[in-house]
């Protein structure tokens, strides 16, 4: 099992939620081991950024973004409506994948580490 530990924007969003809200959406991020980090598969996957490896974990509305520090801590880079991801697919008009478009298209970064500043 591990610790997890939230950015600023992560924090902000999962404020923004009720208290049983809240518990229903870090649950499956919470009950995370390492073999599922390991061999990923839906509800999470894994890509890599900038050298760095990220995971996003899909929970009931919200998409989490993290990545693992140690041997037993995750920490929430963002957390994000699952609308706003699909919002800026259909604004784009992107024909890849959710993953692809994460691992390729830098204005979705860019506009992900403007959320934290």
């Amino acid at each position: 099992m591990f610790q997890v530990t939230f950015s600023e924007q992560s924090m902000q969003e999962l404020n923004k939620l009720d208290q049983l809200a809240q518990m229903e959406a870090i649950g499956p991020i919470s009950n995370l081991k390492a073999p599922d980090l390991e061999h990923p598969r839906e509800p999470l996957g894994r890509f890599h950024r900038a050298g760095r490896t990220l995971y996003r974990l899909r929970s009931g509305a919200h998409r989490f973004y993290f990545e693992v520090h140690g041997a037993d801590t995750l920490h929430v880079v963002y957390i994000l409506h699952k609308n706003s991801l699909e919002d800026f697919l259909l604004r784009n008009k992107l024909p890849v994948s959710e993953t692809q478009l994460v691992e390729q298209h830098s204005k979705f970064w860019k506009y992900l580490d403007s959320l934290t500043k």
